[in-house]
C-alpha cells in the first residue's frame, strides 16, 4: 500500500531519517519505535504528504508521493481522503468553534452533501462517547476528551490508512484501554495503521511490523 525505498531526510543540513525502507499492506499494523529525536514524527509527517525525501522515495499506493504532485489539487484532496493523521498533542489538530463542528469540517471539505456529514458526525460521537459533548468547545474539554474528539475528526474521513503520532499521550489508564481497542477494531475492519509509541504494550498486542529508527544508524523492520 505504501513503499519508503532508501529514504533520507535533513533539518537544515542536519540529518533525521536515514536510508529507511519498509512497506506497509492493507491492514497491517506497524510500530514506529526509537528514541525521542530519532525521526518518527518526520516520518509520520513525510506518510502525510506534509513533507517528502531529501533522498529516495515514497510511493502510495503506486503513485510516487513528490511536492510536484501534491500541488495537484485534485490529487491532494484525494491522497488526504485516504490518509489520516492523529498528532501527539491535539492542541494541535482542534481549530473549530465544537465538537460537532470539528467532526464535521473534513466531510464538508471533502463536498459531501449536508445529509451525510450530519450521518458521519452523529455516527462518529455516538462511537467515541462524545454525544453531551457535541456543542462544547474543544479547547474547554479535558485531555482525554480533547485527543477522542481528534480521533473522532478522522473518523468522519474514514480514511484507508490512519498515522498515528504516540496515541497514548494525554490519556489515563481507562481511555488508553479504550484507544488500544479501538485500533484494534479498525485494524480488523482492514485499516492499515502506522504509529509511533514508547508503548511496548501496543506493539506486542497490535503491531505486524516493528520500524525501529535510530537517526545516526537507519532504520530497521522486524516482524513482531
Amino acid at each position: 500500500m505504501l513503499v519508503f525505498r532508501d529514504v533520507c531526510y535533513a533539518y537544515e543540513g542536519e540529518p533525521v531519517l536515514r536510508h529507511v525502507d519498509f512497506q506497509a499492506e492493507k491492514g497491517q499494523a506497524v510500530a514506529l519505535c526509537g528514541p525521542n529525536g530519532a525521526g518518527k514524527s518526520t516520518l509520520l509527517r513525510m506518510v502525510n504528504g506534509l513533507i517528502y525525501p531529501d533522498i529516495g522515495s515514497y510511493t502510495f499506493e503506486g503513485t510516487e508521493i513528490t511536492a510536484a504532485r501534491m500541488r495537484d489539487h485534485r490529487y491532494s484532496k484525494w491522497f488526504h481522503q485516504r490518509v489520516g493523521l492523529i498528532w501527539q498533542n491535539p492542541d494541535i489538530q482542534l481549530f473549530c468553534g465544537s465538537v460537532e463542528d470539528e467532526l464535521a469540517f473534513g466531510p464538508r471539505q471533502m463536498g459531501l452533501s449536508e445529509d451525510e456529514v450530519k450521518r458521519r458526525v452523529d455516527d462518529a460521537l455516538v462511537l467515541l462517547g462524545l454525544e453531551r459533548l457535541r456543542r462544547r468547545a474543544p479547547y474547554t474539554l479535558s485531555g482525554g476528551e480533547k485527543k477522542k474528539t481528534a480521533i473522532a475528526s478522522v473518523l468522519t474521513m474514514n480514511p484507508a490508512v490512519w498515522t498515528l503520532d504516540e496515541p497514548m499521550s494525554f490519556l489515563d489508564a481507562e481511555a488508553q484501554e479504550w484507544l488500544l481497542d479501538f485500533l484494534k477494531s479498525l485494524k480488523e475492519a482492514g485499516k492499515t495503521l502506522i504509529f509511533s509509541t514508547h508503548e511496548s504494550r501496543m506493539v506486542r498486542e497490535l503491531a505486524d511490523l516493528r520500524l525501529d529508527i535510530r537517526a545516526d544508524h537507519g532504520a530497521e523492520v522486524h516482524a513482531v
